[in-house]
């Protein structure tokens, strides 16, 4: 990767700025929590200075207009992003997204991405957040 970029007009040190400036993150989304329906999305390059507000601004955008993503997904509601998992830590049991810590991990659209805990090769879950509450009140799956 470095050489086909460094052949691009890019110096080394612009690469490795740019790596410590951006990150990897996969956002998950979840279209039924009942019946654990989802779907990943990896985002490259993706700059953790931004506002959270900003970053579901563009994954929506982006889903809207994606290719190979069913309909339901991408014209789905989606309105709240939840940490789901973060490199080197340890995983949840639960298949669609975890219950707990909502006050921690659900993030807060004012906060940029980097003061809210997301950093490279972190995991979002993005959903409706009625649904999530919906859910959050009677946890059952419908399979």
């Amino acid at each position: 990767m470095v050489p086909a970029l460094h052949a691009v007009g890019f110096s080394y040190s612009e690469l490795i700025l740019m790596s410590a400036e951006s990150s990897t993150v996969t956002v998950r989304l979840v279209r039924s929590f009942e019946h654990r329906n989802f779907r990943p999305v990896v985002y490259h390059g993706v700059p953790l200075d931004q506002t959270v507000k900003e970053f579901i601004a563009f994954v929506r955008k982006d889903v809207s207009s994606r290719t190979g993503l069913p309909p339901p997904f991408k014209n789905y509601k989606y309105d709240t992003m939840k940490i789901i998992h973060q490199a080197h830590k340890s995983k949840t049991g639960e298949l669609v997204v975890s219950l707990e810590d909502d006050d921690k991990l659900i993030l807060k659209e004012d906060s940029t991405l980097r003061a809210a805990g997301v950093a490279n090769e972190t995991e979002l879950a993005f959903f409706c957040e009625e649904d999530y509450r919906n859910y959050r009140a009677n946890p059952v799956s419908a399979w």
